[in-house]
């Protein structure tokens, strides 16, 4: 079975996204039959490369709130966050440019490290509130994951592999994605959110039984939980 990821590493439903489906893989017994793989979708191409405003400062013009407001949007998310294990800084992360973490994420890929490089910049930018476009964070990152540190340094000071990462975001495009996470499975079920556990387990269910019909899983109890290039929405705590 294929399991396709459309994330960005600035999403924090993505890496919400990503826990819930790993707890949900955790109950079937041909898991390691089920091959996954991450691709680019940047919500803002156009972000700076250097941290220009805090967290709350950003959410609270961006969504045209105040800052209290802002400020519980946070808290929020943070909350979800805890309820699957991880532990974010999303008031102090360094918002910036992506796109040079999607390019070193694709060339892990052809080194077998998509994952775990996947996994690694999601926590340094969340937890540790890293700099996505800092190219010494990107290669330490690398390095930790097994990386060539001259291969990379190589990759980052060119523009290699910004075509497979464009190729992902065209085929986004495609298939009409337009907010992430969004996990399309078997290339028949399509799951768009940081849905719970029970959706990625029914949904994993039923390609795993090959049926045939594509199916787009909803579940209005928690709102949508995506993010796209007008932001994340805001959790609907009822």
């Amino acid at each position: 079975m294929k399991i396709e990821i459309w994330s960005d590493y600035a999403c924090p439903y993505c890496y919400i996204g990503k826990r819930r489906l790993e707890k949900a893989l955790e109950n079937f017994s041909d898991r390691e039959d089920i091959y996954i793989s991450f691709k680019s979708f940047e919500l803002d191409s156009s972000a700076s490369y250097k941290t220009t405003t805090n967290t709350i400062e950003r959410i609270s013009e961006k969504y045209r709130i105040s800052i209290e407001k802002a400020k519980q949007m946070i808290d929020s998310i943070t909350e979800y966050a805890k309820s699957v294990g991880l532990d974010f800084n999303y008031d102090t992360v360094r918002y910036t440019n992506t796109f040079d973490a999607h390019r070193i994420a694709k060339y892990a890929e052809t080194k077998g490290k998509g994952i775990e490089i996947s996994e690694k910049l999601l926590h340094a930018y969340f937890t540790e509130n890293k700099q996505m476009s800092d190219h010494k964070v990107l290669t330490d990152i690398a390095i930790e994951v097994g990386l060539d540190k001259l291969e990379v340094e190589d990759i980052l000071k060119d523009k290699k592999f910004a075509e497979d990462v464009r190729n992902d975001e065209y085929e986004a495009s495609r298939l009409g994605i337009q907010a992430v996470p969004f996990f399309f499975i078997n290339e028949k079920y399509s799951i768009s959110g940081a849905k719970p556990l029970e959706v990625f387990e029914k949904t994993i269910e039923k390609a795993l039984q090959e049926e045939k019909i594509l199916e787009c899983v909803e579940d209005d109890n928690l709102g949508d939980m995506v993010c796209n290039s007008d932001g994340c929405s805001i959790p609907n705590n009822k």
